[in-house]
């Protein structure tokens, strides 16, 4: 009952932030480096043999070029990040990027990517994060991208979704959950994004934001699998806190001991379920704006059907992923330091 009021409290606190106008002027970095899965994914799977990607009809009417391989119906959040850092394109995903754009950005993300390197194997061909650094380190090495340069980009990452509800919450073909409790398992991701961490600040990174997991137990498709149909799965919230936590205090002891970076965590769990989102004008928080096959773990759009009319009115676009209208408000909350902490992304980027 607190954390209902908590969350309403907050959402209330931000209508009147999301309501003030964001004025860029001209680009804050040089370039911008994007890491992560299908919430930030603008591409990179469509040539995967792979079950997660959407360069289909539906995804993408409300993108300017269409369908592209990001799973919304329009701009993705780093996608929003980037038009409020004043850059006048959108950053390229990784796959067939020419070796140039490394000097500007680019974008490594994969749907169905996660810290372990068994997670979403089911899906067929993705994209882990171990993976996506290595990316980076050949993107920029051949590119030849000054160091000098690298330590002034935004790098932000959005990764752990997937090792949750494609791996731990997921009995088969996964085993982590008879392997790990709840605290172990959080434990052992976050030993994994450390690494990954110092591997990008010895390439450069100084300036990055760390997305936490939002709360997935409110998702449809897991409200469906874990939460009976009609409510959110607490114990998918509660095993996803304990992550959030880790990576929380993962950005302090990097801000601590690390000389010379800005690290921030990008708290996404904070606004509670999405009924809370009534308050930013959101009227349908439980199910997708999208046509979803009702066959047992789809979570993606039918392709080529008649979606809803009012998707500014929906949080969720499919029975996982947000619609550009949520993507909007994270983007705008976590540039301007709301959802942020200790620093906003606006300040990250400032020398």
């Amino acid at each position: 009952m607190v954390e209902g009021i908590l969350s309403k409290a907050f959402w209330f606190v931000a209508a009147t932030v999301f309501a003030a106008a964001t004025v860029v002027h001209g680009q804050q970095a040089p370039c911008f480096f994007i890491f992560g899965d299908s919430v930030f994914d603008s591409g990179n799977n469509n040539n995967l043999q792979s079950k997660a990607k959407v360069n289909f009809p539906p995804y993408g009417i409300d993108f300017p070029k269409g369908p592209t391989g990001r799973f919304s119906n329009g701009r993705t959040i780093p996608d929003l990040i980037g038009e409020l850092l004043g850059f006048k394109d959108f950053i390229p995903p990784f796959s067939g990027a020419s070796p140039e754009q490394a000097h500007t950005g680019l974008n490594y993300a994969s749907g169905g990517g996660g810290l372990r390197e068994e997670t979403s194997e089911h899906l067929g061909d993705r994209v882990s994060l171990s993976n996506q650094v290595l990316n980076h380190r050949k993107a920029i090495k051949k590119a030849k991208v000054p160091s000098q340069r690298l330590q002034q980009c935004l790098y932000v990452i959005n990764i752990g979704s997937n090792d949750y509800i494609n791996n731990y919450f997921m009995s088969e073909p996964y085993n982590s959950s008879r392997r790990f409790n709840h605290n172990q398992y959080a434990y052992s991701l976050n030993l994994l994004y450390r690494a990954h961490l110092k591997t990008l600040h010895r390439l450069g990174a100084r300036k990055v934001a760390l997305f936490g997991i939002t709360q997935i137990g409110c998702t449809p498709k897991v409200m469906l699998s874990h939460g009976g149909g009609k409510a959110c799965a607490k114990e998918v919230n509660d095993a996803v806190r304990i992550f959030n936590k880790n990576l929380d205090d993962l950005v302090k002891d990097f801000n601590k001991k690390v000389k010379g970076v800005k690290y921030t965590f990008v708290d996404v769990f904070c606004g509670g379920d999405p009924k809370a989102f009534g308050v930013l004008g959101f009227k349908v928080g439980d199910k997708s704006c999208c046509p979803v096959s009702p066959a047992p773990g789809e979570e993606l759009c039918t392709p080529n059907q008649q979606v809803c009319a009012n998707r500014s009115e929906y949080v969720f676009w499919d029975d996982i992923h947000s619609t550009e209208a949520v993507n909007r408000k994270v983007a705008k909350g976590s540039f301007e330091g709301l959802l942020t902490r200790p620093y906003s992304i606006s300040q990250l980027v400032k020398e």
